[in-house]
Formats: C-alpha cells, sequence, structure tokens
C-alpha cells in the first residue's frame, strides 16, 4: 500500500481528505496544513478544517511555516512518502519537497487547466460568464499550476450557482478523480499531458473591494459578478439617499429580469436606481435590463426580505407585500 502524506487547508481541500481517507487504498501518514493564525476581533486562533478533520481521523499533523527550515524538509522526508496530494495548501513546494516521495506531488485544482492558474480559480470562472469549469489532477512542478495533466473532468457551470455552491461540487469531484488517480498510478495508468502555455490564463486571489456591485454593467455581467463573489468577499452596493448618508447593502444573487421600458422621452433608468417591487423583489435597473432581488442586508443589520426594505428603508408601505419583517 502506497504511503501518503496529505497537504492542505481549507474546507476544499478537508472534503478531498476526507474522500481519500474513506477510500482507504493507501496509508496516510502524515497531514500538512497552514500554521494556526489568529483572526476576526478577538484574535482567536482557528485551526484549518483540514486539521480539524485530521484530529477527527487520528491521523499526525504538521504546520510548518514554510520549508525553507532544512529540519521541516528532514521530517517530511523521514515520513518516507510514495506520494504527496495536494489541494489548496497554500504554499508553493520547493523543488527538494516536490522530489522526495517516489510519485512525486500530486495537486488537485478546482479549474481546467491551463485555463484558471492561481489562486480563485472557480470564482473567477463564474465571474468571467463561463458555462464550464472542472477539475484538473496535475503532476506538480516547481511553477504555480503549470504540471503535466493527468486527469481532467468537466461541470456545467448553472445560471444560478454561486462560487459557494460550486466549491462544494468541485471539491466532491476532485476527491472522486484524485482516488481515480491513486487507482492508476502505481499501475503506470496516468499518461500525464503538457499544459499548453499560450492557453494558460491566471486567476488571482480575490479582494474584499470585488465585491461592490457596478450596475453600470449589462444585467448579465452584473449576475456573474454576484454570483462569483458569493459567498466571500460577498456582492454589495451603495444606496444613495437625499439628505442621508449612503446605505451600504449586501445582496445575494438576484435574478435577471426583462429588459427595462424607456420613458416617453425614450430615456432609461440611471443605472443602480430602484425602480420599485415587483413579485416580492426589489428591481433594481442595470445597463440593459432589470434586476430583480429578494434578499437584502442593510450594513449592520440582518438580513430582510425586498418588501420589508421597501417598506422599511424607502418608505414604501403601501405595497401589500409589504409585511415588516426584518425589520
Amino acid at each position: 500500500m502506497m504511503r501518503a502524506v496529505y497537504m492542505g487547508t481549507p474546507e476544499f481541500a478537508a472534503t478531498i481528505l476526507r474522500q481519500v481517507a474513506e477510500w482507504g487504498g493507501c496509508e496516510i501518514v502524515g497531514v500538512y496544513t497552514q500554521p494556526d493564525r489568529p483572526c476576526g476581533r478577538g484574535q482567536v486562533c482557528k485551526i484549518s478544517e483540514v486539521k480539524e478533520l485530521a484530529f477527527e481521523l487520528d491521523l499526525p499533523v504538521y504546520q510548518p511555516l514554510n520549508f525553507k527550515n532544512e529540519e521541516d524538509v528532514q521530517v517530511l522526508r523521514d515520513l518516507r512518502p510514495d506520494v504527496l496530494l495536494v489541494a489548496a495548501y497554500g504554499l508553493i513546494l520547493p523543488q527538494k519537497v516536490l522530489d522526495i516521495p517516489t510519485y512525486g506531488a500530486i495537486n488537485v485544482h478546482a479549474s481546467l487547466l491551463p485555463k484558471y492558474r492561481g489562486a480563485a480559480p472557480i470564482q473567477r470562472a463564474i465571474m468571467n460568464g463561463d458555462p464550464v469549469t472542472g477539475v484538473t489532477i496535475m503532476q506538480m512542478e516547481k511553477g504555480l499550476d503549470t504540471g503535466p495533466i493527468l486527469l481532467q473532468k468537466a461541470m456545467a457551470i448553472g445560471i444560478a450557482d454561486t462560487a459557494g455552491t460550486m466549491h462544494d461540487q468541485l471539491a466532491a469531484m476532485g476527491g472522486k478523480l484524485l482516488v481515480e488517480a491513486l487507482e492508476l498510478l502505481p499501475k503506470g495508468g496516468l499518461h500525464p499531458k503538457t499544459q499548453d502555455n499560450a492557453l494558460s490564463t491566471h486567476a488571482a486571489k480575490l479582494e474584499k473591494s470585488e465585491g461592490i456591485v457596478d450596475w453600470n454593467q449589462p444585467a448579465k455581467v452584473v449576475h456573474a459578478r454576484i454570483r462569483g463573489v458569493s459567498p466571500w468577499p460577498g456582492a454589495y452596493f451603495a444606496m444613495h439617499r437625499a439628505g442621508q448618508k449612503d446605505l451600504r447593502i449586501s445582496i445575494d444573487p438576484g435574478v435577471i429580469g426583462p429588459a427595462m421600458e424607456p420613458a416617453a422621452d425614450g430615456s432609461l433608468p440611471a443605472p443602480g436606481t430602484v425602480l420599485g417591487l415587483k413579485d416580492g423583489k426589489l428591481v433594481i435597473a442595470t445597463r440593459d435590463r432589470e434586476y430583480h432581488i429578494a434578499m437584502l442586508r442593510p450594513a449592520n443589520k440582518k438580513p430582510m426580505t425586498a418588501a420589508a426594505f421597501h417598506c422599511g428603508y424607502l418608505g414604501n408601505c403601501a405595497d401589500a407585500a409589504c409585511s415588516g419583517e426584518g425589520l
């Protein structure tokens, strides 16, 4: 039985680790994850999802800051791994680490490489309006996500899918595909395929500022952006109210409505204009079509229905659908 060392940090990696452990076709002799780091106002140390699962599975955990220290490299070497299994670990592994296992290091990447190399492949694919994404099992080398492709499987992106829903589906697919690769690996059943660098794109890490909604864009682009930044960093916009401070409003993905009706003079509402309430949803103008939102969360408030917002914040309480819910 192969000796495997697993390296990963967030929930995506934990889902895959669980599937490998349940498969049972290799012996997991160690789990590497990022060091515990303080987060939030309380600066309380939070352990990673992979570390939490490793404890549950009674697997030894290692958390080196990096592999610049030769002692950390030697600890890994002493585990005598046949293969390194890597998923969203958060460290670029130096060549001296990649050279340790007999079969090298295998990475699970949530994209159809060479497209979307980098930290946020799921989010970028959705934000760019791609109809399809997928998972790649890749032989790791020194470059960022540049190694030969071992296995690859595609998955359609639905019009209502968010980064969160796709994350869960791709993690499950990644675990199955990694197990398939591990079954083929010792039999010589994998046939590495060199990536075409000319077709590569980069998926940069998301910034909080990317959550802001630009209503000047076509509705299709707006919808893709909101879905791509959900659940993190989350979509939001600033509502201007006469004589009052701008109100920051967080929103979940809505639905694209019909093309806007021009006024008598042929003009269209300015992008970002609240057009009213329709079927219980707040209607906002984009460049070309209406955008309908069911739930909103004003800054420092709990989520509320569009009807409650329309009544409580915009003063339009005459609508029979307005119940005051969430205020």
